[in-house]
């Protein structure tokens, strides 16, 4: 197996803000209410004109920017995203291929794995690269969940923003970053996460076809306070590493009470966890990119530090994976606020 290490990361979120306040006026809600119950104050929100696509385009900028990283040798794209610019195709992968001017000899794809997507995908580039196929893959985890969010429905639209995360998985014989993972799906709740499409029943279940985001909020926290706890233990017990030994847990965004229940089961420190919910919301599959990036940005993620990522979402489906950092050199310092 070669080493397959990631080497720069960067991010970007859209210059709209959502806020609690701004909330208030559109639905029957108030700041006190929606922090209590989500810990999120505001969000990012995409112009009627800027798509994932345009998202993924500027977090890989903002990678080649602060690494001195060029893409002009990425040889596969992988992309996880549950909003892409169009319904079926292209990809949003293939766009980003044409904008950066990657190599028409690059693979480029989309992953739909909902908010456990990034984390897929990340997988899935290690796979790759340990088994010499591609010597070099970009990774991005972007979502504009705001275009498909209820603005009228305040159980969720709350929650919901928009960003984008990307790294560079490369190939290196020194050291991998890998160390362990853990997926999994239970396709029995699918029906408590949907956005209808060309059917319009699910486990003979009639849906809502209003082409928006349909949630059931309760099922969802039950189903992931009880299945990340048990994955993330099967994780490390497959890595050898004991809890004790991760420095940084990154679950996905979704909800902060649904964080903390999740890390009183484990038993670990909630100010070991590093999440980008506070002022991004929940971004879906760009959740741990950018919560990484933030880590890392204001100087508490350092290399050779064991970071423990963990995304669950619609499907119903999950997915964690325990990497130790060794990001190459910043030749320029984060600007985005």
């Amino acid at each position: 197996m070669i080493g397959a290490r990631i080497t720069a990361i960067g991010s970007y979120v859209p210059a709209k803000r959502l806020t609690n306040a701004d909330l208030e006026r559109m639905v029957e809600t108030n700041d006190e209410w929606i922090v209590q119950r989500t810990g999120i104050r505001e969000r990012r929100i995409s112009r009627e004109d800027e798509y994932t696509s345009d998202l993924c385009t500027a977090a890989v900028q903002d990678l080649m920017k602060r690494y001195g990283k060029s893409v002009q040798d990425v040889d596969m794209i992988l992309v996880a995203t549950s909003t892409p610019d169009f319904s079926s195709f292209p990809s949003v992968a293939s766009l980003i291929q044409h904008r950066l001017n990657i190599p028409l000899t690059a693979g480029a794809m989309d992953l739909s794995a909902a908010c456990a997507g990034f984390v897929y995908a990340l997988h899935t580039a290690h796979s790759y690269v340990a088994s010499g196929m591609h010597r070099k893959v970009l990774v991005i985890g972007a979502d504009t969940i705001s275009k498909i969010t209820d603005y009228t429905d305040r159980s969720t639209c709350i929650l919901f923003g928009d960003g984008a995360g990307a790294v560079l998985v490369e190939s290196d014989e020194q050291s991998t970053s890998f160390m362990g993972f853990n997926l999994g799906s239970d396709g029995s709740g699918a029906q408590h996460v949907y956005r209808t499409g060309l059917s319009r029943t699910l486990q003979d279940i009639e849906l809502i076809d209003s082409q928006l985001l349909v949630q059931n909020g309760r099922e969802v926290f039950r189903w992931a306070v009880r299945t990340v706890p048990q994955g993330v233990q099967q994780l490390l017990h497959q890595a050898g590493v004991d809890l004790a030994e991760v420095d940084w847990f990154i679950p996905h965004s979704a909800n902060m009470r649904m964080i903390e229940p999740i890390c009183e089961r484990m038993n670990y420190p909630i100010e070991q966890v590093l999440h980008s919910l506070v002022n991004y919301g929940n971004t879906s599959a760009a959740t741990i990119p950018l919560a990484l990036d933030l880590g890392i940005r204001e100087g508490k993620v350092q290399n050779g530090q064991r970071i423990l990522m963990y995304g669950f979402g619609a499907g119903l489906t999950h997915a964690g994976q325990l990497v130790q950092l060794d990001l190459d050199e910043q030749k320029s310092q984060p600007t985005q606020g």
